[in-house]
């Protein structure tokens, strides 16, 4: 069964009030036109900076979610901060309709947790009856994922990768794959994480100045970048200590 909730986001490039200004004239949101998403997992990766977030909750947004997290349900704003791109997004969905989803910000988390403590049956019943306040950052995450993931759904995260250890974004990576290959879900991940990226039956795109490509993931800077340093690890210290006394 073809998992695909959203095929296409595009841009209603002539909607656009003006290119010259934040977020149109971000190179990834100048350059779009017609954005085509895995039907499993697609990845954002690039330089901090270059559009990842505020993409991602674009198209979160324009799917339905609150912009500061959460399911669709959910309905608080702590600070609207949200860029207006999202009212220039089209999504080319997919024939089958999403059950449930989530979207995961790192950033925001805490104020989804603050949420969620006022809503003491729904915390019981979806997510294990502990508050995320009261769990470490990365636990709470895992927790999340474990108990509040369910078959399929559209799954929008934020730098899921921000609490975790490398052992939990091995962990994560494992979920990722039941939810993508065993439970028909659809998930969007803006990451640094060489170890998420790493999922075989994925797209990866890569943000840059010059706009948004699809890239294989040996020809990711962060994979590149990471694999270099642990092999060359002394060389890299060499050079960087030697500028610094310089500096």
């Amino acid at each position: 069964m073809d998992p695909t909730f959203i095929r296409t986001v595009t841009l209603l490039r002539e909607q656009v009030p003006d290119f010259n200004r934040y977020p149109f004239n971000l190179p990834v949101v100048r350059e779009l036109d017609g954005l085509e998403l895995h039907p499993r997992v697609t990845f954002f990766a690039g330089e901090n900076g270059s559009g990842k977030s505020t993409l991602l909750e674009a198209i979160a947004t324009a799917a339905g979610f609150n912009p500061e997290g959460g399911t669709r349900s959910f309905n608080f704003s702590t600070r609207s901060s949200e860029s207006e791109l999202h009212r220039f997004l089209r999504l080319i969905r997919g024939y089958r309709r999403p059950r449930t989803g989530f979207f995961l910000r790192a950033e925001s988390y805490f104020n989804v947790g603050t949420v969620l403590e006022q809503m003491p049956d729904i915390l019981q019943d979806a997510y294990g009856g502990v508050s995320p306040h009261e769990q470490s950052h990365g636990e709470s995450f895992l927790m999340l994922v474990r108990n509040r993931f369910w078959a399929n759904g559209l799954y929008i995260l934020d730098e899921p990768e921000a609490a975790l250890s490398p052992q939990h974004q091995l962990t994560l990576l494992r979920h990722i794959d039941d939810l993508a290959r065993r439970k028909s879900s659809q998930l969007l991940i803006a990451t640094h994480s060489p170890i998420l990226l790493a999922y075989p039956d994925s797209r990866i795109y890569w943000l840059s100045k010059q706009g948004l490509a699809p890239i294989a993931y040996e020809d990711t800077e962060h994979y590149r970048l990471t694999r270099d340093f642990l092999l060359h690890r002394e060389r890299y210290l060499r050079e960087l200590m030697a500028n610094h006394d310089e500096d």
